[in-house]
């Protein structure tokens, strides 16, 4: 039986949550114009309807880590059991499954250069079954990171958005160094990115106060930002796809934004590699997603190829509970 989709109420506390993911109910609730019970009851029942879950995330690049997509095409009796070895790993978001079975691909953001050559030269250089892999680093994101699908819906009104949105500082310089109660901190929030000050407090031994004062100033550099992990099916998106295009490089950055701005889009990155520009996408049906790429796709202007793989199945997301 398929679960009811979000109405119009569910769809504002959506994008709210994608806005600000610790936004209190409170606050939500009185920006919505409703009662704070509504907004935690919704919040309960989208939980279980559509998977909601807040996850805390980092801005690999202002911590001076490189952010990758794997491809791996494998065997399609070993696809499955390597989308969930590799979900398994605290490094890693979004693996789907595609093409047949036969492709695995994985977005990947590695601690260090150590754990990207042990996973990349080592274990799946001697996994037989892997026939080849590419890994493409992620050179300029033009959209993703805070900035997540339900933005697009545009489900909340221009001044809500406003009021729940947090101003963000510049750092002062790149790489920033993490404190040393931070890794603690940023553990709990990627498993629960609403977890309680007491909760973050028993964690790190410090203070409720210390802990406030550290979470803001996190977030207001851009390191750590909320992302919101759902059921994009439940809003009316079966067919999900990865685009890899290749763009004269003079036009490069005009595709890149010009595809941010695409309603279908909910990532798009400049990346190396043959193909220069990555985007997912999402729509409706497979009709929908034809009429997008050969009329937006085909409408921009440098594209040379197009090599578009539809998702079979999303293995994880942000966060990975494997099923028993």
């Amino acid at each position: 039986m398929q679960s009811p989709s979000p109405d119009a109420l569910d769809l504002k506390l959506l994008h709210a949550l994608q806005v600000d993911g610790r936004a209190p109910f409170s606050r939500i609730a009185e920006i919505l114009g409703v009662s704070d019970q509504t907004v935690a009851r919704r919040f309960r029942k989208l939980r279980t309807t559509a998977g909601l879950r807040i996850v805390g995330m980092t801005n690999e690049s202002l911590l001076g880590r490189q952010s990758w997509i794997v491809r791996l095409r494998c065997t399609p009796d070993v696809a499955e059991q390597l989308a969930n070895a590799l979900a398994r790993r605290p490094d890693t978001s979004y693996i789907d499954l595609v093409s047949g079975g036969t492709e695995v691909q994985c977005a990947m953001k590695p601690r260090s250069r150590q754990a990207r050559d042990e996973l990349l030269f080592d274990r799946l250089q001697r996994t037989p079954q892997v026939i080849s892999a590419s890994a493409h680093c992620l050179l300029h994101t033009f959209y993703g990171g805070h900035l997540g699908g339900l933005d697009k819906t545009q489900a909340l009104e221009p001044d809500q958005e406003a009021a729940l949105r947090l101003p963000y500082s510049e750092p002062v310089a790149a790489p920033i160094a993490l404190e040393g109660a931070d890794e603690a901190l940023l553990a709990v929030l990627r498993r629960d990115g609403r977890a309680t000050f007491s909760e973050l407090q028993t964690s790190t031994g410090q203070s409720e106060s210390a802990v406030k004062r550290r979470l803001e100033g996190l977030r207001s550099t851009g390191i750590l930002y909320f992302d919101v992990e759902y059921d994009s099916e439940s809003l009316g998106h079966g067919i999900g796809a990865m685009l890899w295009l290749t763009v004269a490089p003079s036009a490069l950055d005009a595709a890149g934004r010009k595809l941010a701005e695409h309603h279908e889009v909910r990532f798009a990155a400049a990346i190396t590699g043959q193909a220069n520009l990555v985007a997912t996408v999402a729509s409706p049906s497979t009709g929908e997603l034809y009429t997008y790429l050969s009329e937006k796709i085909g409408g921009l202007d440098g594209v040379q190829a197009m090599e578009t793989a539809l998702t079979l199945r999303q293995v994880k997301q942000l966060t990975y509970e494997p099923i028993r």
